[in-house]
């Protein structure tokens, strides 16, 4: 992901990006803004670069007050292939 994200969205996030998406797989647009601390307008670029790159898909798509939701699936695959 180091190589994929900054790859991606050419960002001066990719950093807090990373780590916002490894702590939560599955977020809305509005979660990963405030966890991120990324402001609002580069968090929207940041998450179009990450899903036109194929790093993150859309779970549902926003429609009036409810937003976004994505999945960093290539995480939540690892999670359950691993064994115990």
């Amino acid at each position: 992901m180091k190589k994929e994200v900054p790859e991606a969205t050419r960002s001066q996030y990719t950093i807090r990006a990373i780590d916002t998406l490894f702590s939560r797989p599955i977020f809305k647009s509005a979660d990963f803004i405030a966890e991120s601390g990324i402001p609002k307008p580069s968090a929207h670029r940041l998450l179009r670069g990450l899903t036109e790159g194929n790093i993150l898909t859309v779970s549902r798509e926003g429609k009036g007050n409810s937003p976004t939701i994505y999945r960093f699936s290539r995480l939540i695959a690892i999670t359950e292939t691993s064994s115990w």
